[in-house]
């Protein structure tokens, strides 16, 4: 495993509409409770962590009716990207969204981030047999991005953060790894809806996930609701 940068703590308590001070620092909130059948009995801001979808099941991810299920097309065109951004994909899996949003960077790269070394060696040859030249697999830690400090524009992740073992310690380096005025994009099944058909615990509401990244110093979110079953949830670092 590639060594973790040190992570510089920077915790802001904000809402959706202010900014106060921060906070003195305090232990991580995590609590441990017997665990539902789909969760790692990890409670996060009042959110069972599930468990994480492994490398096994790498076919489910390019399976040839996601574009037309979650409109992965749509999801790829609005995200908020200029030419020349170094893009964060975290929990990149099979690298399904990492090589065509290299298109949209041409200037720029995709930094593909999985903690798992199967899924980068999945990325790893999908770039060798698509000849994409700014798309670089790395691997992260459970805790950490391993992404430099102020060296990204952008990162997103799909359907992925409410997997996150430590999504507090994740989240700090993510804040540190993100530029000024950088954005954090989540896209996750939307919890509120019951019709969403996708286990209680692999859904996140836009609620519930504004509570827990505002938490680390982000504004926001700015919310697009335009997939059939999930958000999309924009977060900004303060520029200041």
């Amino acid at each position: 495993m590639l060594a973790r940068p040190r992570l510089a703590i920077v915790l802001l308590a904000m809402s959706s509409i202010c900014v106060a001070d921060p906070p003195a620092k305090a232990q991580v909130p995590y609590r441990i409770v017997a665990p539902d059948r789909d969760g790692i009995g990890k409670v996060y801001m009042g959110r069972q962590i599930s468990h994480v979808m492994g490398h096994q099941g790498a076919s489910w991810l390019e399976r040839g009716s996601r574009r037309t299920e979650e409109r992965t097309d749509l999801l790829i065109a609005n995200l908020p990207l200029e030419p020349d951004f170094v893009v964060a994909d975290i929990g990149a899996g099979t690298g399904y969204f990492s090589l065509p949003i290299a298109a949209r960077v041409p200037q720029g790269r995709v930094l593909a981030v999985d903690i798992q070394p199967e899924m980068l060696e999945i990325i790893s040859s999908r770039i060798v047999q698509s000849g994409i030249a700014n798309v670089e697999p790395v691997l992260g830690g459970i805790d950490s991005p391993n992404l430099a400090a102020s060296s990204i524009d952008l990162a997103f992740i799909v359907d992925a953060y409410h997997e996150f073992s430590h999504p507090f310690e994740m989240g700090q380096g993510l804040f540190e790894a993100l530029k000024p005025g950088g954005q954090l994009v989540l896209i996750e099944y939307r919890g509120e809806d019951a019709s969403v058909p996708i286990k209680r615990l692999h859904k996140m509401t836009a609620q519930q996930a504004g509570k827990e990244i505002r938490a680390l110093g982000f504004r926001g979110p700015d919310v697009l609701d335009v997939l059939p079953q999930q958000h999309i949830l924009i977060f900004t670092k303060p520029s200041g």
